[in-house]
C-alpha cells in the first residue's frame, strides 16, 4: 500500500478507535458521576423551595421527579461500568499505537509500497474491533463528541481527515436538538408578543 492511501487509513481508523474509546469513557463518566450530581441538585433545590416561592411550582417538582426517575435507568449500567474503563483503556491503547504507526509511516519516502505497516495497521484494526460494549447509555454520543474534539490532540488527525464543526465536532442530533430549541423559543416568544398586539 502506497504512503498516501496508508496515512489516510490509519487516520480513519484511528479516529473510529479514538472515539470509541472516549464513548466508552463517557458512558463511565455519567454511570459514576450523573446520580450523584441530580441528588445533589434536587436536594438543593428542595432546600431552596422553602424560601423562594418560584422553586415551590408544581412543575419544578414534576421536573426533578422525572429526572429521578430518568436517573434510575441508569443503574441499569452500574453492574458493568468496570468494563466500560477497561475497554476505552484498550481502545486508547490501540489509538496511541495508530498514532506512532501514522507518525512512522508520514517519515517514509513518498511512492514506496509499505506492506510491513499496512499489515501492522490491519492487526491494530482488527484488535480494536474485536474490542467493545456494544450498549451504551443515552447522550454518550454527545459527551464523547466533547471529549474527543475539545479535550484531547487530533490535530495529526485532522491533517488526514480535515474535520469541520457542524459535520464531525458536533453531533447531528445536538446541532438539530439547538436548532429546533432556538426555533421553538423564537415561536414562543413571538406568539407572546402576537398576542400583546391582538389584545
Amino acid at each position: 500500500m502506497q504512503k498516501e492511501a496508508l496515512l489516510k487509513l490509519i487516520a480513519e481508523t484511528a479516529y473510529n478507535t479514538g472515539y470509541g474509546a472516549k464513548k466508552h469513557f463517557a458512558t463511565y463518566d455519567i454511570i459514576e458521576k450523573l446520580p450523584g450530581w441530580v441528588t445533589f441538585i434536587s436536594g438543593a433545590a428542595a432546600i431552596l423551595a422553602l424560601f423562594i416561592p418560584a422553586l415551590e411550582a408544581k412543575w419544578v417538582s414534576a421536573t426533578f421527579i422525572i429526572i429521578s426517575v430518568g436517573t434510575g435507568n441508569i443503574l441499569l449500567y452500574d453492574r458493568d461500568k468496570q468494563k466500560y474503563a477497561e475497554v476505552g483503556d484498550t481502545l486508547t491503547e490501540r489509538f496511541h499505537e495508530l498514532r506512532a504507526l501514522y507518525y512512522e509511516v508520514k517519515t517514509q519516502p513518498a511512492g514506496v509500497d509499505l506492506p510491513n505497516h499496512a499489515i501492522r495497521h490491519a492487526n491494530i484494526q482488527t484488535n480494536a474491533l474485536s474490542t467493545n460494549v456494544a450498549k451504551q447509555i443515552f447522550l454518550s454520543d454527545w459527551y464523547a463528541h466533547y471529549k474527543f474534539f475539545w479535550q484531547q490532540q487530533t490535530g495529526w488527525l485532522d491533517e488526514q481527515l480535515n474535520f469541520t464543526l457542524f459535520r464531525d465536532k458536533l453531533p447531528l442530533s445536538f446541532t438539530v436538538t439547538a436548532i429546533l430549541l432556538i426555533l421553538s423559543a423564537i415561536l414562543w416568544l413571538a406568539s407572546g408578543r402576537v398576542a400583546q398586539l391582538l389584545c
